[in-house]
């Protein structure tokens, strides 16, 4: 059965909405910035979208992954497009199915900046207020896994299932793998997917213990890479079993799980094999009919290499590929949604993106340094996340 990608919208550190990413592809700007984030005193390079802060969201939903999921909502005729799915085919047939890593983290870290004092004790300025203060943080529409995914829902009027999915860098990938069998089985007529992430000091401090924050732009698959460049992103795409929209396709999703470790991949790279070939299985194609590639690319040494090696010996010579963490930073939960909305962009305007920051690499594929041109009919997009959490998703140009 076919299923279709009607419409998209992607709102990132490149910009709001689908024409400020073509802006900035376009200019050649990366989205990522030196500007420190506050109380962090890590010095690095982040993809940030601050103009989710101006987005006004009810209390009980307050946080900055639903602001920015508002922001990215109200881009590209997005809402308008999933309130003609719902008119067409009534709001309870259609599913919304969501990927996330931090979802309402950040209220937490608010809570206990608000209670805590430097000593570790509530501060007698303070001690009148606990109770304001914990009706304030009291948000349990907020403060839970699944947030962003009841809150895209209910801003849309979704009465179908819904699904929240959190495998680390994964999670938003792995959303149209759900949609697609939802699709399959006749459950819904259409489903919404997406991702959103945003940072915080949990993430940052995080990612810089284990030694995986670069100081500098990230450089996938560059020789002296250093580490990631940590962003935030929301991006949402419609898919129905009728052609509508812009007519692209999906394909194929392949999902696998090496569980080889908590955040390194395995070092024969067993598990992204087996999700690319998972894929191909499910569209019907081989590698030879992949035209372009975007790869998972962190710009970590470990994981590079294994994606490199399983690339190098995969990839046909006239396979494009690159990575666009440089351009956007690693949206963590979102990437996958990130990159599956990029490839659909290749596939609808030819534009294929460079490996942004990288000016060199020692790989045995296509890797593309810099942006082209390219008519392309199949786009592949890879997602290897922590704990061995792998998927690949494959997009057709419309017919």
């Amino acid at each position: 059965m076919d299923i279709f990608a009607s419409h998209y919208t992607l709102t990132s550190a490149m910009g709001v909405g689908l024409e400020a990413q073509r802006a900035g592809f376009a200019a050649g700007h990366s989205g990522l910035t030196n500007s420190p984030w506050p109380d962090c005193d890590i010095s690095c390079y982040l993809g940030r979208v601050d103009e989710a802060l101006a987005m006004e969201v009810a209390p009980q939903w307050l946080s900055r992954n639903n602001q920015l999921i508002e922001l990215a909502l109200t881009q590209d005729g997005f809402v308008e497009a999933v309130n003609a799915a719902c008119e067409r085919y009534s709001p309870v047939r259609v599913g919304m199915v969501m990927g996330t890593s931090t979802s309402g983290i950040d209220r937490t870290e608010e809570a206990y900046a608000a209670l805590l004092s430097d000593a570790g004790a509530v501060p007698a300025e303070a001690a009148g207020q606990v109770e304001g203060l914990a009706q304030q943080f009291q948000q349990p529409l907020a403060q839970n896994p699944h947030s962003p995914g009841d809150y895209a829902a209910h801003r849309l009027g979704l009465k179908g299932p819904r699904l929240t999915i959190s495998a680390a860098c994964a999670s938003s990938a792995k959303v149209f793998a759900t949609a697609k069998r939802w699709l399959n089985q006749g459950l819904v007529d259409a489903v919404v997917v997406g991702g959103a992430d945003t940072l915080c000091l949990s993430v940052i401090y995080g990612f810089h213990s284990l030694q995986l924050v670069a100081p500098d732009p990230c450089r996938p698959f560059a020789p002296d890479r250093q580490g990631i460049s940590l962003g935030e992103a929301a991006g949402f795409v419609l898919l129905t079993r009728e052609k509508e929209g812009a007519g692209l396709r999906l394909l194929g999703v392949g999902e696998s799980c090496d569980a080889y470790h908590m955040s390194s991949a395995h070092p024969e790279g067993l598990g992204a094999r087996l999700s690319m070939q998972r894929a191909l299985d499910d569209a019907s194609l081989t590698l030879a009919q992949i035209d372009y590639v975007n790869l998972h690319g962190t710009g970590t040494k470990a994981n590079d290499a294994t994606e490199g090696m399983v690339c190098t010996e995969l990839l046909a010579p006239n396979t494009l590929a690159s990575a666009s963490k440089g351009w956007t930073g690693h949206t963590l939960g979102a990437a996958g949604i990130v990159e599956s909305i990029l490839c659909l962009e290749a596939l609808t305007t030819g534009y294929v993106p460079g490996t942004m920051n990288t000016s060199s690499a020692e790989v045995g594929f296509n890797l593309l340094l810099e942006s082209t041109q390219a008519q392309l009919q199949h786009a592949l997009t890879n997602s290897f996340g922590f704990g061995g959490n792998n998927c690949s998703v494959i997009f057709g140009a419309a017919s």
